[in-house]
């Protein structure tokens, strides 16, 4: 099989396209034969400046296929099985970008018949990441689902890229008012095509005077990317018991907070990344993931707010660079 690999931490130059033997799975494992493969800053930014410990590594946390072969006890999938995966790399040395991998069986997800494999590509790591940035509100649900959110107000922080975009999807089908805030007029087209009820643009004017107009009596969840630059808008435009979720770095590594206001709203901070979230949080994400994208409320593409990129298996330095250098939409690796 052709798998991209690379053995030392570095520039997207690293990798390279190779041939190896066709893995076989243990028990408790599933073989998938991959159709795409998603890429994400998470890619990248482990290529750049780690190993794991691994002499040779394969990217790749997200990707679509078909189970292919199936180990000793796995029950639920089956040889032909159309599949999305979820941390696919995640403890293991290879990962999707590669026409075969062996995963556990609860990281392999029953794909639904609506969706294409470039859907189920996409929805891993930004899906479970929104999912979970939406589910640690004090009193709010756990579960997302149809009116799980209604009567909420949720505002999502660069509302064109695919956390953002997933967010929005999610927040909407779950029945929550969605305001998103981007940077142009041409993403703030994106993050309606999404769902989003409103757009604010943070370059423009006064945000936190804007996102007010449209909901006067505050937010309850913030879906955060770029807690250096927004979080004294967050604090100041959330409710009292409100959420702010955390998922990401953009714009700094560290952040100054206004410690009296989020104290007198008794706000709490949810700082999420997937590596080390619960089990029972990541399967909990991927049953409501796979109902979403049943009921028809998950896509993606330009018209649902996040155009696609394609890239053949050997361009996986060039989709590692788009990702990096902050190209908007989702790259996909087109593996077979």
């Amino acid at each position: 099989m052709r798998a991209v690999v690379y053995h030392e931490p570095g520039p997207s130059s690293v990798l390279q396209v190779v041939e190896r033997d066709l893995p076989e799975p243990g028990p408790g494992e599933v073989r998938v034969r991959l159709v795409r493969a998603g890429v994400n800053p998470t890619d990248w930014k482990f290529r750049a400046g780690m190993m794991s410990g691994y002499d040779e590594v394969t990217p790749g946390q997200d990707g679509s296929g078909v189970v292919d072969a199936v180990g000793p006890g796995v029950t639920g999938l089956s040889v032909g099985d159309r599949v999305w995966l979820v941390l696919a790399q995640h403890g293991r040395a290879y990962g999707t970008a590669a026409e075969y991998t062996v995963q556990p069986a609860s990281h392999v997800i029953p794909l639904p018949d609506n969706a294409d494999f470039d859907l189920g590509a996409s929805l891993g790591v930004p899906a479970v990441t929104a999912h979970r940035a939406l589910t640690a509100h004090e009193g709010g649900p756990t579960r997302l689902g149809p009116g799980a959110l209604d009567g909420r107000v949720v505002l999502v922080a660069g509302g064109a890229g695919a956390v953002g975009n997933a967010a929005i999807q999610l927040a909407r089908w779950s029945g929550a008012t969605v305001v998103a805030t981007v940077s142009s007029d041409e993403k703030g087209a994106l993050a309606v095509a999404a769902g989003a009820h409103h757009t604010v643009n943070y370059r423009a004017g006064d945000p936190a005077e804007a996102i007010r107009t449209f909901c006067p009596d505050g937010v309850d969840i913030v879906v955060e990317v770029a807690p250096a630059q927004n979080i004294g808008l967050d604090v100041d435009v959330v409710k009292v018991h409100g959420l702010v979720s955390i998922y990401a770095n953009n714009g700094g590594d560290e952040m100054t907070m206004p410690l009296r206001a989020a104290f007198s709203k008794n706000l709490r901070f949810q700082f999420l990344i997937l590596y080390t979230l619960a089990e029972e949080l990541v399967a909990a994400a991927t049953e409501d993931i796979r109902r979403a994208v049943a009921d028809g409320a998950f896509r993606v593409g330009e018209d649902a707010g996040l155009p696609l990129r394609h890239y053949p298996l050997e361009e996986t330095a060039a989709a590692h660079d788009s990702v990096e250098g902050g190209a908007v939409g989702k790259a996909l690796l087109d593996v077979s």
